[in-house]
């Protein structure tokens, strides 16, 4: 990671402006406090991404908490291209007392160069594709897979600095890294399925807990969490022999159906007052 905080930091005076994307599902933790301050002074614009993932009135009050501090921000969804074509220019809006004097000085037509950046999985490479056209960056849905930095012609009026994704050295707090591992910005063989799990459910049962009985049919208000996990795992048919509950089978499967929206548009962390998101 430190490889990659120095190769923004030295690459940034190539750039004339940042696009800094993170997970709608997740707002907070997914924004990486050390990018602001690596990119300070630098005109930039924040990406929403996934928005069709996450709660759409969530999406909408994250957005204007952004706005209202005067940050350029916007819902994108690299998948089904929502709101991609808003990007640049929302961008081209940000620096235009920086082109108007490009115009003065005869440079009409010099190239829009940008930086983008995010942590692990954000879908950083997908929205490249999007803005470009056509498939220019590999495409994995795990975090980790650009590995160095590469330069991409969007048009003729944009050129895009890739990097890799960057994760801050620590977690502001245990649960900034519980909601990057439920999304999946943290690889899952570093971390223990089942009670990971185990937490999501908890987690789940406090920001949208009619999820659980829509998808499994399990009624949770007189159960712990251990016990809609259980019931989870029995709705499924996820037994091993005596009828014991296949405890692992259970969580690759609920976290895999949350990651792949099978459990509906739901974001894990309201815009409420207690996230400082800068």
């Amino acid at each position: 990671m430190a490889k990659t905080r120095r190769l923004i930091s030295e690459n940034l005076g190539l750039v004339d402006a940042v696009i800094e994307v993170t997970d709608a599902r997740i707002p907070f933790s997914s924004k990486n406090p050390e990018l602001g301050k690596l990119i300070a002074g630098k005109p930039s614009v924040l990406l929403l991404n996934k928005c069709d993932a996450a709660d759409e009135a969530e999406t909408r009050r994250w957005l204007e908490v952004y706005r209202k501090r005067g940050l350029g921000a916007v819902d994108t969804d690299c998948k089904s291209g929502k709101n991609v074509s808003k990007v640049l220019p929302l961008i081209k809006e940000s620096l235009k007392d920086r082109i108007s004097v490009w115009e003065q000085r005869g440079m009409t037509g010099r190239p829009i160069r940008l930086m983008i950046v995010g942590i692990p999985n954000v879908g950083k490479s997908a929205l490249i594709n999007r803005l470009a056209g056509s498939k220019r960056a590999k495409v994995e849905d795990r975090p980790g897979v650009t590995r160095g930095k590469q330069w991409i012609k969007l048009s003729e009026s944009f050129e895009l600095l890739d990097t890799p994704g960057v994760l801050a050295p620590k977690f502001e707090s245990k649960s900034t890294g519980l909601s990057l591992a439920f999304t999946g910005a943290i690889k899952d063989d570093i971390l223990d399925v089942e009670t990971l799990a185990l937490m999501f459910i908890q987690k789940l049962r406090s920001v949208c807990p009619s999820a659980i009985f829509l998808r499994y049919g399990v009624e949770c208000d007189e159960l712990s969490d251990l016990e809609v996990f259980e019931a989870i795992g029995k709705k499924r048919g996820f037994l091993v022999s005596g009828g014991e509950i296949n405890y692992e089978r259970t969580a690759v499967m609920l976290l895999d159906e949350f990651r792949s929206q099978k459990l509906g548009r739901i974001t894990l962390e309201p815009a409420e007052a207690e996230y400082d998101a800068f």
